[in-house]
């Protein structure tokens, strides 16, 4: 005879077993699922990184979308100018689930040119310690030495001698449209709202954001992504403000000393960086002039520019009002296209375009000469992808930085 309290243990015992025998089911399902989810997952990033290739391979000529047949994953890119550098957005999407890459993306740099000198008058002359390395084009076959305190200087030259001619290469035309003006909508910094109360962020798939500063100095803030500061006189950068991928535009720009940060600079007059300011890849300086006025790009002692820095919009007969100084332990690892003259007092590792060098000492000026420097064509990284400087419809594209 069978107690009743073992029939109530035999209930007990199969609803126990059903419920764990449940509990496994479902998570075999939730396993199955999530496994499902990141297969896709891993098949879309895929998939995008494809896109992208695609994209950099047809040197980003057009929008285009495609599916893969085997996953049923479509795809679809473009790309936008943002200041001198090209913005690449891809997106993957399937059965509702979508993933998307931004990447400023630029030509790598080609040739082995390290100075290309207008042949306006006299030749090229050094003083001190310099290495040219790199093939070159002058105004004369011959480089002239300038005795500095009656010592003689030392220089290191590798590469070709070519003439060069009257002018230089004209810079790619829509470098001129950065200075057309900003967006006719702008709004005040303290109407953006902030990221966890302390960043100002804003994604590069989303419109740019205009940003009116009504103050000179801009420091103790943290702004990353896709803005534009823009001011009608001056902005000064603090050391302690954090930008990436920021354009600033403004009449003139100055960075106070210690700044580090990401940004495309671009000014009708002047940018000035005191000592020890780093400016990280890719970062642009430019100073478009079309005045009779002056301007000027000063980079301070001991700084670092990961980039470009331009020059550009005077006439020939302005030569002199416009001008690029390199001061002391500077480096610059990209490339420099000056219309005006340049004074190199540090290190380039890449290349030049200039109308006239120029080298001021306590004992006097030197016109079209370089001292105490190195411009070194070969030290610039193979995978560094430069600004288009100028047109050029056979150049390969690479990534420059994934920014999402």
């Amino acid at each position: 005879m069978v107690k009743a309290h073992s029939l109530l243990y035999a209930v007990y015992i199969c609803l126990i077993v059903s419920i764990l025998c449940g509990a496994l089911l479902y998570f075999a399902s939730l396993f199955n699922q999530l496994n499902l989810f990141y297969n896709t997952r891993e098949d879309l990033y895929i998939q995008n990184q494809s896109a992208v290739n695609y994209a950099l391979g047809n040197s980003l000529s057009e929008s285009a979308t495609a599916m893969d047949t085997t996953s049923g994953i479509v795809s679809s890119f473009e790309s936008r100018p943002y200041g001198l550098l090209d913005l690449l957005i891809v997106k993957s999407f399937v059965k509702g689930d979508t993933i998307a890459s931004t990447h400023f993306v630029g030509r790598y740099a080609n040739g082995n040119d390290c100075i290309h000198l207008a042949n306006f008058s006299k030749a090229l002359s050094f003083g001190g310690v310099v290495s040219l390395i790199g093939n070159k084009k002058l105004p004369s076959e011959r480089i002239r030495e300038e005795y500095l305190n009656n010592i003689a200087g030392k220089l290191t030259s590798v590469g070709s001698i070519q003439l060069s001619e009257m002018t230089l290469p004209k810079v790619n035309p829509r470098f001129n449209a950065l200075f057309e003006g900003v967006p006719s909508k702008t709004i005040s910094l303290r109407d953006v709202e902030k990221t966890n109360d302390s960043v100002f962020y804003n994604s590069f798939l989303d419109e740019t954001i205009a940003i009116a500063l009504t103050q000179q100095v801009l420091d103790n803030v943290v702004i990353k992504g896709n803005f534009i500061l823009h001011a009608k006189d001056s902005i000064r950068i603090g050391k302690n403000a954090i930008l990436e991928d920021v354009i600033i535009k403004a009449p003139r720009i100055s960075f106070e000393q210690g700044f580090k940060g990401n940004v495309q600079a671009f000014s009708t007059e002047s940018i000035h960086l005191e000592k020890d300011v780093e400016l990280q890849y890719p970062s642009v300086l430019c100073v478009f002039n079309a005045s009779m006025g002056k301007s000027h790009i000063e980079v301070g002692e001991e700084c670092k520019v990961y980039g470009a820095i331009v020059l550009f919009g005077n006439e020939a007969r302005k030569m002199e009002d416009n001008e690029i100084v390199l001061k002391e332990k500077t480096l610059l690892v990209g490339d420099v296209y000056c219309s005006g003259k340049l004074m190199v007092g540090g290190k380039i590792y890449g290349s030049v375009h200039t109308n006239r060098f120029f080298h001021k000492t306590d004992f006097g000026d030197y016109d079209n000469c370089i001292i105490n420097a190195e411009i070194d064509v070969s030290r610039r990284p193979t995978y560094f992808v430069s600004v288009p400087f100028f047109e050029d419809n056979n150049a390969y594209y690479g990534i420059q930085k994934k920014v999402l």
